[in-house]
């Protein structure tokens, strides 16, 4: 199986998790950051997992871009699934349901529901477990 994690970073905190996804999904995967991949790239029945952190209620600005980017149809037929990272607050945004509605829009069929994964700070670090949760959830990923 074709599997891209893209995302965007501003901490490193996101990337690591994309990192711990990768590794899930197995020895082929590939992690790029978003501004140096086109879905181009991708063929049906790939898969591709798409994480920023939320930045002022929404996925961090260059990913932003890179979404709005996306045609209609340019994803028919590749399976994705999107995270965020955050802090734990009874009100924040969703950047993890933006992206999926965006990678939607473009025609893409979703493989999981999103999720996100959870930092101390503004800044980080990721809290603890949250690194091996991405790796099982590369995992889950794989296997469906």
């Amino acid at each position: 199986m074709d599997a891209v994690v893209v995302y965007a970073s501003q901490f490193g905190n996101t990337r690591q998790i994309a990192e711990a996804i990768g590794r899930g999904l197995g020895p082929d995967a590939r992690v790029l950051e978003a501004d140096g991949f086109s879905p181009a790239q991708l063929s049906p029945g790939s898969l591709l997992v798409v994480g920023s952190p939320i930045v002022g209620w929404k996925p961090l600005e260059g990913l932003g871009v890179w979404l709005d980017g996306l045609v209609p149809g340019v994803l028919d037929g590749v399976r994705t699934a999107a995270f965020d990272t955050r802090v734990k607050l009874f009100i924040h945004g969703d950047a993890a349901k933006k992206i999926e509605q965006a990678l939607e829009k473009a025609g893409a069929e979703r493989a999981a529901d999103p999720t996100w994964y959870y930092v101390a700070g503004s800044e980080g670090p990721l809290l603890d477990g949250e690194i091996e949760r991405a790796e099982a959830w590369g995992r889950e990923l794989a296997a469906a």
